[in-house]
Formats: C-alpha cells, sequence, structure tokens
C-alpha cells in the first residue's frame, strides 16, 4: 500500500513518519529499538491499510529523522509523539507500538492519558527473557559498520539467527535502515550511541511496573513466543503474561513467529486479524 512521507517540527527536531492517508480509525505505529517506520510494511502488506489510517513514525534517531547528538530518555521521545498529534490536531489515538514502541505507547499512556485511548502492545513485558541483551546482540551488531553495497549489507542481515524466513515486505524496511556514504559504502542510519542511550535512559530508565498500574487504557499484548535466539524466545509466553495479569484491562493474542519475523507473514495476518477484533469489539 503506498505511504506518504511526512515531516514535522516539534520543537527540537524535524521528526519523519509515512502517513498511508486512508480512510478509517487513526492508529499510530511506533517501531522498536533501532528499526523504523517501514517496520510495519508487512502489516500493511497483510491488510492492516484496508481498515485504518495510519501514521507509523521514524522516532528521532532513526530513519529519516533528526539524529540529535543526546535527548534518547522516554520524556523526549514522548515529547515528539504529542507534538506530531498536536500538529494534525489529534486530541486522542489508538497507540500500536512493537518492543521499545510499545514501551512508548506504555509511557504516553501514563503521562498523557488524555491522548491515548487504546494500547496494542507487541512483544513488550515489564519482564523480558533474563538474557536479553545477549540475544539482541545479532541485530544490535550491525550498528557502527560499513558494508561494500546495500546488497552486501542484505546479505549479512539474511545471515541474523533470528530470520527464519525472508519476505519480501523486509526489503523496504532494511532500505530504510542505511544511508549511502560517499564512496558508495553504506552504514545503518541508526548511530550506537544514540540506541544505547535509549536502552539506558529509556527502556531501562522508567519504572514499568508501576506505571503500568496507572495505566486503565484498554490494552492488548500481542505476543511471538517463536524461537528468536539462544534456543528461546525474546518474550517468552508466562512473563508475557504475567503483565497482562498485572494491567487493569488487557488481553492477550498469541501469533505466529519470533520477536522480529511476528510483523511479518503469517505472523502479521494474525496480527491483522487480532487488532481489527480488538479495535472494532
Amino acid at each position: 500500500m503506498k505511504t506518504v512521507s511526512k515531516w514535522v517540527d516539534t520543537g527540537s527536531i524535524r521528526l519523519h513518519y509515512l502517513d498511508n492517508e486512508a480512510s478509517g480509525p487513526l492508529l499510530l505505529l511506533l517501531h522498536g529499538l533501532t528499526a523504523n517506520a517501514h517496520a510495519f510494511d508487512g502489516l500493511l502488506a497483510a491488510g492492516l491499510g484496508d481498515h485504518f489510517h495510519i501514521l507509523s513514525v521514524d522516532l528521532r534517531g532513526r530513519g529519516l529523522s533528526d539524529q540529535p547528538a543526546t535527548g534518547y530518555t522516554m520524556k523526549e521521545h514522548a515529547a515528539d509523539i504529542i507534538a506530531l498529534l498536536d500538529s494534525r490536531q489529534v486530541t486522542q489515538v489508538v497507540i500500536c507500538g512493537h518492543s521499545f514502541g510499545a514501551f512508548l505507547g506504555l509511557y504516553l499512556a501514563a503521562h498523557f492519558p488524555d491522548r491515548v485511548e487504546k494500547l496494542i502492545l507487541m512483544d513488550a513485558a515489564i519482564n523480558m527473557h533474563p538474557k536479553t541483551k545477549e540475544m539482541l546482540g545479532p541485530a544490535l551488531a550491525r550498528l557502527g559498520q560499513q558494508f561494500a553495497s546495500f546488497d552486501a549489507y542484505l546479505d549479512k542481515v539474511k545471515q541474523a539467527p533470528y530470520l527464519r524466513f525472508w519476505d519480501e515486505h523486509m526489503r523496504s524496511y532494511y532500505e530504510a535502515d542505511i544511508s549511502t556514504l560517499p564512496d558508495g559504502r553504506v552504514t545503518p542510519r541508526s548511530k550506537p550511541e544514540h540506541m544505547m542511550e535509549a536502552v539506558l535512559k529509556g527502556s531501562l530508565g522508567e519504572p514499568w511496573a508501576e506505571l503500568i498500574k496507572e495505566n486503565n487504557k484498554p490494552s492488548i499484548l500481542i505476543n511471538a513466543p517463536g524461537i528468536y535466539t539462544m534456543d528461546a524466545a525474546l518474550l517468552p509466553a508466562d512473563l508475557a503474561m504475567e503483565t497482562v495479569n498485572r494491567m487493569h484491562d488487557c488481553s492477550y493474542v498469541a501469533v505466529p513467529g519470533n520477536h522480529q519475523t511476528m510483523l511479518y507473514g503469517e505472523g502479521a495476518q494474525q496480527i491483522v486479524i487480532a487488532m481489527k477484533a480488538f479495535l472494532f469489539k
């Protein structure tokens, strides 16, 4: 489905987002830690855009959004999203976040409850697998590296242990992931130091157990319990259910795939079905 690139001046950075300019309820998509707005192209291909007006954001430091030297706390990420909503005169929105984006959605629901209607959390919980840092190693290792060409970069990506299959809609995500250097080499746009700040002062810097107690928004947690790396899921089902049970109004849905591949193929199809059931009930 065709999307249009748009930008908004948040007051501190220039934020890029994709707009499918469709009719239907507004749905704001927030991607994972080192991802970009095209991370959800598999969901659009599975029909998500047929039912919703979708805005998919490049969070600061990712994709085509500005990359300030510092400023990657949840507070600063949230300020960008509120500025985007204000620019479009949107008073309240349904937020769908994957991984880091889900935590950002929880933060927004806790600190700006009047701006959030419902929450869709994809593969994010108070407690992830205890070896999450090690499991994310292959995904984070690409940052800061240079590759001879995009094809060389893609060949490297396809060797990642979590990519159990390749889907054509993954390509646009990885194309948006890199910038081309003057000599023709390519390098990922996200900078390691920015992502480290986003982890230490963002996802690890908030009292999530307390914040979810403040969340009374209708919510759904969509979990992909398939093997990611190290013969385990990044978010095992029991840990996902632990978070679901601690929230006021949250249901649980399991879909095929792992933390990455859930956004494509059969996983994406099941996510779209779950989202429609949740939002149109």
